[in-house]
Parts: structure tokens; C-alpha cells; sequence
């Protein structure tokens, strides 16, 4: 299938699938006009890539996820996957813990600016001097 079809099955832009073919991500082979052609294959692993990229993790991770699927039988392989999600999870723990951090700060700013607002809806109105 060419580039179009392809987008159009896993709901990714053709710019965003040479982007994955550039990354070393997606391989396509050429026609004779230079136009690329896909598997069948490549819409389930299309749609793999986009939940890795969705989890956070950059082009450069999910390459060195990807090998998994295509040897999952090659104990290297797979011991090297596994490191990297599992440094990928501790980053986006780690990711978590610090907005779980910056929006307890901002819940205190929050409250802090609603009794302030209180104290000013139920202070009096400051009285008009005449000249």
C-alpha cells in the first residue's frame, strides 16, 4: 500500500510516517518512481509506535524498543527493551511526582487567593472624597 492508504488506516499523517521512516522506525520499500509501499504488517506496527510515542517516549527510545518485536526470541534483545521501559517508567514517575509537586503549590496559591477574595467581597466600600 502506498503512503496514503497507510495514513488513512492508522490515522497518522503521511509527514508524521516519513518522519518514523527517517527515524529508522518504518521501512518501506520503493517503487520505480520512488513512491514508497508499505505491508500490511506495517499498520499494526504504525500503531505500536503511536501508543510508544503517546506514553512519552521519544523516536530514539522506541528504536530501541522496536528491535523486541521484530526478534522477541533474542534474550539480548529483549533484556534491552526491558531496561529501557523500565528507565522510561522511572522517568515519567518522576514526571509525575513533580506536577503532582507543582499543583499542591499552585491548590496552596489557590486557596490563599480565595481568602483574599473573601476578605475583599466583604470589606467596605471605601467612601468618596469630595474636593
Amino acid at each position: 500500500m502506498r503512503i496514503g492508504e497507510l495514513s488513512k488506516r492508522t490515522g497518522v499523517s503521511p509527514r508524521s510516517l516519513r518522519y518514523y521512516e527517517e527515524q529508522g522506525l518504518l521501512t518501506s520499500s520503493r517503487s520505480g518512481a520512488g513512491q514508497r509501499h508499505y505491508s500490511d504488517a506495517e499498520v499494526q506496527r504504525v500503531s505500536l509506535i503511536r501508543r510508544l510515542f503517546d506514553a512519552g517516549m521519544s523516536s530514539r527510545v522506541i528504536a530501541t524498543v522496536l528491535p523486541c518485536v521484530e526478534t522477541p526470541s533474542d534474550p539480548g534483545v529483549v533484556e534491552l527493551a526491558f531496561a529501557t521501559m523500565t528507565r522510561e517508567r522511572d522517568r515519567i514517575d518522576a514526571d509525575i511526582a513533580r506536577l503532582i509537586e507543582t499543583r499542591d503549590a499552585l491548590d496552596e496559591l489557590i486557596r490563599g487567593n480565595s481568602r483574599h477574595r473573601a476578605e475583599l467581597s466583604t470589606a467596605p466600600e471605601p467612601v468618596a472624597r469630595s474636593t
